[in-house]
């Protein structure tokens, strides 16, 4: 029931001493953005790993694929320049030979392997990118896919964070990918120590942020709308 005053009108006292006073629209759009960017901040160093391609794909945007079918069987040395679909990335190995192989069984379909046994793999990604990922496998001294006992993948974002993950008896099939909620800087294969076995990659992944659903859009845009609202009919009380 609204306050009335004895003579049935209703006071604007009354309504002074029972309404608490209404926050401007920037200051609640200050607190808004203040609480979005508080999430922003703690969201920053989450890398999330995946081990199903389907779910990779699912939690990202649009993505690229490299599939190293331009290469021939040789050594590339150095740091070398790639591109997955839209998005550009570079590849090197170390630290005893920096020098990438260009693996292959059938001289149809080629990957990537380090030219030591023991060196890390590094794929070095553009600005932007929240994630990456492919098909990680080992390979024989003649660059033939064989047998694994593990790999250890690790995963760099834009705030520093690291994920490790070491993938179990993989083959040529095995996918493993990491999303972050941050940039995806960096991602690193090697096969350690194991005797005849090299570490190596084909279908290289690289992927930009899932674009939130136009709802997420709406509701802001809404909210937004009734803080307008708001000090529009607060503005023709004064």
């Amino acid at each position: 029931m609204r306050p009335a005053s004895a003579s049935g009108t209703l006071r604007s006292s009354s309504w002074s001493s029972i309404l608490r006073p209404i926050p401007s629209a920037a200051a609640v759009a200050a607190t808004i953005a203040s609480a979005l960017l508080l999430c922003a901040g703690s969201a920053q160093a989450e890398i999330t790993t995946f081990t199903n391609q389907a779910s990779y794909l699912a939690a990202v945007g649009n993505t690229g694929v490299d599939n190293y079918n331009d290469l021939i069987q040789q050594m590339y040395f150095d740091q070398i320049p790639r591109q997955a679909g839209d998005y550009a990335y570079s590849v090197s190995a170390g630290p005893k030979a920096p020098a990438i192989w260009a693996g292959t069984s059938d001289y149809v379909d080629f990957w990537l392997t380090s030219q030591n046994r023991t060196d890390t793999t590094t794929f070095a990604l553009q600005d932007g990118v929240a994630g990456a990922g492919g098909n990680f496998f080992g390979s024989d001294t003649y660059s033939h896919p064989t047998a694994a006992a593990s790999l250890l993948l690790t995963a760099t974002d834009s705030t520093g964070a690291t994920v490790s993950f070491t993938l179990e008896n993989p083959d040529v099939h095995s996918f493993v990918g990491f999303v972050s909620s941050a940039n995806l800087v960096s991602l690193t294969v090697t096969a350690g120590q194991q005797p005849g076995v090299w570490s190596s990659i084909d279908n290289f992944h690289v992927s930009v942020a899932a674009v939130p659903e136009p709802g997420t859009y709406a509701m802001l845009l809404a909210g937004l709308g009734m803080l307008g609202w708001t000090a529009r009919r607060r503005g023709k009380g004064a």
